[in-house]
């Protein structure tokens, strides 16, 4: 008798492991999938669902926690999967099925590719995001690319270097940073763009919150529209990304630049971050956004302490089980500096070992100033969990 232990963070064992012993590979997926552990916490639930959720546990195998208004269950995908079944639930726990489907579905099958202005990017491998910020007081890189002459040739460099879009934006969104006018804004970013498009490199994001900017850069061929206030700002904004069918990257942030650091507080972070995010983009959505267009990003930095930030890192699984692709936004922020002790200046390493976390935990979009670096990182982990 031969004994091994699996590794049990991944479904790829078990999928490698049947796939030996002559499984065909899309039962072998499944089951590996279906076997791994899932943890699911269930809030504002009443005391009769409660009682049947433990009850049904006790049938099932699958653990169960429970307090006033709520219910963790953690077992194997496929012993919890037919609470999401109305041929299969209990009675008295319908009110599960539909959002407890959708959560598995999301785990089973994420998105495959961002839809964005004229294009499709797919999202089997790490798509980075290159940073090319045209303002005089961005946290890190502030004043460096004076003219669009030097903005245009570093986004140049950052493709070469390996990122698959550039995300060209022209307010600083700092702590403690003011809104600019808009007509300046426009000013920065528009002749970037439009040198960028006329020179075939691309394609182009612009990182605003304000609607004017969005639909100018649209003009000039921009294809995505990132905003770090998640529709918060401005009210307009929403319908320029619908008109346009510009892929749209929604961010979660509290407050304003201004504000934000006195607003994190938060009893679990991750889960609450999802929930805001998922509320946006339901809003999206109804706006006329298309699903497929959307990504979210949770907004490391924004509105939160470094403590929130690895949290947020570790449990970001939390943002991807809500079913859209997640991207993240983490070079140079402060917290990376609080666990290594560096300078904003040099914390490319520890953003791109960052980054491989990210990775590792569901997210497919890199947002960063050093491509070449996060992009080795990157490589080195995308080829564990997509070995072919």
């Amino acid at each position: 008798m031969k004994l091994t232990a699996l590794a049990a963070h991944t479904p790829e064992a078990v999928r490698a492991a049947l796939a030996a012993h002559g499984w065909e590979a899309q039962p072998a997926w499944f089951a590996a999938t279906g076997i791994q552990r899932f943890v699911v916490l269930i809030e504002e639930i009443t005391e009769p669902e409660r009682e049947a959720l433990v009850h049904w546990s006790t049938k099932s195998g699958v653990d169960v926690l429970t307090g006033d208004g709520w219910a963790l269950l953690a077992g194997a995908a496929s012993r919890i999967a037919p609470l999401a079944r109305y041929d299969r639930a209990p009675e008295g726990l319908a009110r599960l099925a539909p959002p407890l489907g959708r959560l598995l579905a999301a785990r089973a099958e994420p998105p495959r590719s961002w839809v964005i202005r004229g294009a499709e990017l797919a999202l089997e491998k790490p798509v980075i995001i290159g940073i090319v910020n045209v303002t005089p007081d961005s946290f890190s890189d502030g004043g460096r690319l004076p003219s669009a002459d030097a903005a245009i040739s570093h986004g140049e460099q950052l493709m070469a270097d390996g990122c698959r879009l550039l995300d060209v934006g022209g307010e600083s969104t700092r702590p403690g940073a003011a809104p600019i006018p808009v007509q300046e804004e426009m000013a920065r970013v528009v002749p970037v763009i439009a040198g960028l498009v006329k020179r075939g490199i691309g394609p182009i994001s612009v990182d605003t919150r304000k609607a004017e900017v969005a639909r100018a850069a649209i003009d000039a061929g921009a294809a995505v529209i990132n905003d770090v206030s998640g529709l918060q700002f401005d009210a307009e904004l929403a319908g320029v990304v619908r008109d346009s069918n510009a892929g749209f990257i929604l961010m979660h942030m509290l407050g304003t630049p201004a504000t934000m650091d006195d607003m994190a507080n938060y009893g679990h972070v991750a889960p609450e971050v999802a929930a805001e995010l998922t509320a946006m983009a339901a809003k999206a959505e109804r706006a006329g956004i298309a699903r497929e267009r959307i990504v979210l990003d949770p907004g490391f930095g924004f509105a939160k302490t470094a403590t929130h930030n690895f949290r947020l890192l570790d449990e970001l699984a939390t943002i991807v089980a809500v079913g859209y692709p997640v991207a993240v936004g983490l070079s140079r922020k402060r917290f990376l500096g609080a666990a290594t002790g560096r300078p904003v200046e040099d914390r490319d390493r520890a953003t791109a070992m960052a980054c491989a976390l990210a990775w590792e935990r569901g997210a497919r979009l890199f947002r960063v100033h050093h491509v070449a670096l996060t992009r080795e990182a990157l490589a080195l982990a995308s080829a564990t969990t997509n070995p072919t």
